[in-house]
């Protein structure tokens, strides 16, 4: 009975989500097919951007996108070449007025910042206006409201104008209180990837980096800032530093805003703009709805292509997901780049912080292979360090942003030794048998000896030499030169412009022109993305268990979801890695 009652149950679960996902294909066939159609713009109308969602390199297909059940979210994140097209085409098109930028927060990284905020200072040579409006305005929100004529706060809000942060967790105290004993293999002082496992503060070499590409990172945007508001880096400085923008008002005194006011009253500004009557409806066209707008017909020869290839994630061995940077799956993109006659050149656009050390080289290899028939230009995001600056390193030229982060030029291992926490804190003992006295290495079940931790730092400082030899023939310096910038350090765009890092200062459209320009194509060309993405339909019946159950984990954790994913890439590493410090957020 109770055997019937299971299968009856079991069947009853079965149809339930046969149902539910059925139900779910069909309206994504409906709304994509929707999606397809030519999506008009009124006349008068205004862009309005709230960049409320996180912000990726490249939007996925996503026709639920705007639905939303529980934690059981179909929202995407934001693509970044989506934003930028928006942004481009509305420049020209007519039926837009101006833009509105309508945010409060924004999450996205420093180079995916400066692109969109370029872009909207092209907009402005169109003739036509930005306004912003803004209730509670954090730093890189402003950062892109500071390019508006027009800057509006709520008489009754914030803006967030004290300089940038980064703050770092410590799990000593954790392991200790499991006896688990971390080893910790390392190349360079400046490698802090494994401080958080046997130290409870930053080191003082630590501090020091972190310190130097802050302030990097925040004098450039102050004097950005400075520049579009028509004040002094100086004014600008003593400002943040004094925390002098307490409320509305003083942000208008210092400058930061042209107007105090509430959210109607901004959008009466731009009725008056328009020429629109005060009673009548401004036209307010969504970042969602517009970028479905037809673009006009691709101009450039068919023959001519260039191929963009995305990498953006962590770097791991193998296919890898669609959020990391899978070697086998990479190496094939570049490859058949390599092998496409129409290419004519390489745009690898990196945004990653590193990974696997094995990865990073066989994807290195390939980028070696295809310079020897066309170019190959590095395009850095956010963030392009340790791994992901071996992928950027062996290329023709670097394109970076004054505020990427970049370097950490470093390698490092940890094996843990889980024995104590298995005895004392599980009751768990473990016991072996070999064919010889390191058979079993390696292991997490007993100490290393003195030996075996020597046979894994040899074989680091031997991957640190690889490294640093190939980044010196990659930027024409010698070995010992290259390693005065090494030893892990992290640096900004500008910091590592001055030491021969990077080439040239700009975002993925400069690295683009570059690459046309050596083959001698300049306008005539088109854009070839790579690797292949996944559609919709696929992503939801090959992955949409593993989606729901993050939600789910993200949902029921809230504030301590970052902690839960630093585990989880900790779980995942394998092998020696080239990477910078874990979860580096700037805020």
């Amino acid at each position: 009975m109770l055997n019937f009652l299971r299968y009856v149950l079991a069947t009853i679960l079965g149809l339930f989500i046969f149902f539910f996902l059925g139900a779910l294909i069909m309206v994504g066939i409906v709304a994509a097919s929707a999606s397809k159609g030519d999506v008009t713009v009124a006349e008068n109308s205004v862009l309005e951007l709230k960049l409320d969602k996180a912000i990726v390199e490249r939007e996925q297909e996503n026709p639920f996108g705007d639905l939303s059940l529980g934690f059981f979210s179909m929202s995407s994140g934001d693509g970044l070449d989506q934003i930028k097209a928006s942004i481009r085409r509305a420049k020209t098109d007519d039926n837009v007025k101006g833009i509105f930028l309508n945010m409060r927060f924004v999450d996205a990284g420093m180079g995916k910042l400066e692109e969109i905020r370029d872009e909207l200072i092209d907009f402005k040579e169109s003739g036509k206006f930005i306004v912003s409006y803004g209730d509670m305005t954090n730093e890189k929100a402003y950062y892109l409201s500071s390019v508006a004529d027009k800057i509006y706060l709520n008489p009754m809000g914030t803006l967030e104008f004290n300089g940038i942060s980064s703050e770092v967790f410590f799990f000593k105290g954790t392991l200790e209180k499991l006896d688990i004993k971390p080893e910790i293999f390392k190349v360079g002082d400046f490698k802090s990837a494994v401080e958080p496992f046997f130290l409870d503060k930053m080191s003082e070499a630590n501090r020091e980096q972190m310190t130097s590409f802050l302030n990097s990172i925040n004098d450039y945007q102050l004097r950005k800032i400075a520049e579009a508001r028509g004040k002094t880096y100086e004014e600008l400085k003593k400002v943040s530093d004094e925390v002098l923008v307490r409320e509305a008002e003083d942000a208008k005194t210092h400058g930061l805003a042209t107007d105090i006011g509430y959210y109607d009253e901004a959008i009466d500004y731009m009725k008056e703009q328009i020429g629109i009557e005060s009673d009548k409806k401004l036209q307010l066209v969504s970042l969602a709805k517009y970028k479905k707008v037809k673009d006009a017909e691709k101009s450039g020869s068919a023959k001519n292509r260039i191929a963009v290839i995305y990498a953006e994630g962590d770097i791991v061995d193998g296919e890898g997901g669609d959020d990391e940077i899978g070697s086998t799956r990479y190496a094939e993109a570049i490859r058949n780049a390599r092998m496409d006659k129409k290419v004519k050149a390489v745009v690898l656009r990196i945004n990653s912080p590193g990974g696997s050390a094995l990865a990073s080289d066989v994807m290195w290899r390939e980028i070696q292979e295809t310079r020897k028939v066309k170019p190959v230009i590095a395009s850095m995001s956010d963030v392009a360090a340790s791994g992901g600056y071996y992928m950027a390193m062996g290329c023709d030229t670097i394109v970076a942003h004054p505020n990427t982060i970049t370097g950490s030029i470093g390698v490092f291992g940890i094996v843990p030794n889980f024995e104590g926490f298995f005895k004392n804190k599980m009751g768990i003992t473990v016991d072996r048998v070999s064919t010889g006295n390191h058979s079993d290495m390696p292991t997490v079940t007993r100490a290393m000896t003195p030996f075996e931790k020597e046979i894994v730092q040899r074989e680091i400082n031997k991957i640190y030499e690889v490294f640093t030899q190939k980044a010196a023939d990659g930027r024409g310096m010698s070995q010992d030169e290259l390693k005065k910038f090494a030893s892990g350090r992290v640096w900004s765009g500008i910091e590592a412009k001055e030491r021969n890092l990077v080439d040239v200062h700009g975002g993925l459209e400069k690295a683009i022109e570059i690459a046309a320009a050596r083959v001698g194509i300049e306008d005539d060309y088109r854009i070839k993305e790579l690797p292949r993405r996944k559609t919709f339909l696929e992503e939801m019946l090959g992955e949409s268990g593993s989606q729901v159950k993050e939600r789910a984990v993200k949902a029921e954790l809230g504030q301590l979801y970052p902690m839960y994913q630093m585990y989880k890439k900790v779980e995942n590493m394998q092998g020696i890695q080239t990477r910078m410090p874990y979860e580096l957020i700037i805020q």
